[in-house]
């Protein structure tokens, strides 16, 4: 997938935000060095200091992460939540997931993370039906996008808030000649989202495109 953000822009943004510690340098460097080819998966720092304040502005003490990878982005949401905060961390690789959980576990937040290694809209869906979710991510396969974010609104709290990433898909949500069934999936959801009176929204062109959608 191309980077939609010029290489001196995304040096900039990385030397003008909070820097990683060690931990996030290292699982950084471990999921390129153990996954080369699906590397691109994990979410940038910026991305992820992003997401810790985010958590940290809405107060949060219940979270879903749907797409774990290696964890990255899950110690990210673990550290913003609020003392006795949970995070639901949805994934089907045991692979993947083995290094996240050894990171959580360094990183002091393994505590805080409930880790399902089953199809997330299963998992979604055996929730309760009450609305007591404050911040949800999502980042896993395309096509699921808009199951997920379905199953997740009903259960959001108001002023609850849900993270959509890569929904610029590299910029080619915007080619009228694009096809495959991710940058299709995307599409739909977009649409969705601003149309749902359910919620506020705004998309941003942070890394591959995040919204932030905001329950009413």
């Amino acid at each position: 997938m191309p980077d939609i953000i010029d290489a001196a822009i995304s040096d900039y943004l990385l030397a003008h935000c909070t820097p990683a510690d060690d931990v996030l340098r290292d699982l950084a460097a471990e999921t390129r060095a153990a996954f080369p080819g699906a590397a691109g998966m994990q979410i940038s720092h910026d991305e992820g200091e992003l997401l810790t304040m985010l958590v940290r502005l809405t107060g949060a003490r219940t979270a879903i992460e749907v797409g774990v990878f290696t964890g990255y982005s899950a110690v990210c949401i673990a550290r913003g939540l609020s003392e006795g905060g949970r995070l639901l961390a949805c994934d089907v690789s045991e692979e993947w997931t083995a290094v996240a959980r050894a990171y959580w576990k360094r990183a002091g937040v393994a505590d805080r993370i409930d880790l399902r290694i089953a199809p997330a809209v299963e998992t979604l869906r055996a929730l309760p039906a009450d609305p007591v979710v404050d911040f949800a991510f999502i980042d896993a396969d395309k096509t699921g996008y808009r199951d997920y974010y379905e199953e997740i609104v009903p259960r959001l709290r108001p002023g609850g808030l849900v993270v959509l990433d890569n929904v610029l898909r590299g910029g080619r949500v915007v080619l009228p000649g694009e096809a495959g069934a991710d940058v299709a999936a995307i599409r739909e959801v977009n649409d969705l989202v601003v149309a749902d009176e359910r919620v506020e929204s705004v998309m941003l062109p942070v890394r591959d495109g995040v919204t932030l959608i905001r329950k009413r």
